[in-house]
């Protein structure tokens, strides 16, 4: 107990002074599953949206794929991106193995489905009652399905944030496609793994805490618009 204080104390004081190393990793890990979230919301989006406008018998096997890959093992989609873009693999010539390019491209795949399935369910649960007034006051398909999306929006920033929260915390398919190298493709969760073996506590604790943090925040910002949202004002 006593070994777990010591490192929470030292570990405060790597954050509050700024440990260039501790940062470098806190900052690349914010780079990269913000940029693979910045992607997946552009996909996901409208793929979900145009899936939850449809009925839902016809969108039923699509749907169930879009499912399983919600459930997809970080380890099995860094195994088969890994494949990818290997020397070996269809995409080797990209030179993207180990390198942050290949981690955001692992993560895209993990964050996509999560958005778009999410995106289609809430766009879902009020797309019928939605387009049924939409087309009573006279408006056309295109303005249906924006009032619809328009309308699901918190359901939307919902999702968004949990594929945000999906990824940030990940840690298998990262390792395998990034390669935790120090300085280059080394973020929070591989580090945490590392340290640990290694046996520093300390930074492995700060890294941790930043990352409680972090999806404290998340989790803060998914109850607010989930819980909040209609209160908030955002009409």
């Amino acid at each position: 107990m006593s070994r777990l204080l010591e490192g929470i104390i030292e570990a405060f004081t790597l954050i509050i002074q700024f440990d260039p190393y501790l940062w470098q990793i806190i900052i690349l890990s914010l780079q990269v599953s913000g940029g693979a979230v910045a992607l997946s919301t552009l996909t996901g989006v409208p793929l979900g949206a145009f899936l939850g406008l449809k009925p839902a018998g016809r969108t039923r096997f699509i749907s169930k794929v879009l499912y399983t890959f919600m459930g997809l093992p970080p380890v099995v989609a860094g195994l088969v991106i890994y494949l990818l873009i290997s020397r070996s693999g269809p995409f080797g010539v990209l030179g993207l193995l180990f390198s942050p390019a290949a981690m955001v491209i692992a993560q895209f795949t993990l964050a996509t489905p999560i958005i778009a399935g999410l995106t289609m369910v809430g766009i879902r649960s009020r797309g019928k009652e939605v387009q049924e007034t939409a087309r009573t006051l006279g408006a056309n398909r295109l303005l249906t399905a924006w009032t619809v999306i328009r309308e699901s929006r918190f359901a939307i920033f919902g999702a968004i944030v949990t594929g945000f929260g999906r990824v940030i915390a990940e840690v298998g398919a990262v390792m395998i496609v990034g390669g935790n190298i120090e300085g280059h493709t080394r973020v929070m969760t591989s580090a945490i793994v590392l340290e640990t073996s290694k046996g520093h506590f300390e930074l492995a604790i700060g890294l941790g805490l930043t990352l409680l943090v972090i999806s404290f925040l998340i989790n803060s910002l998914l109850y607010y618009l989930q819980g909040g949202g209609e209160n908030s004002g955002w009409k």
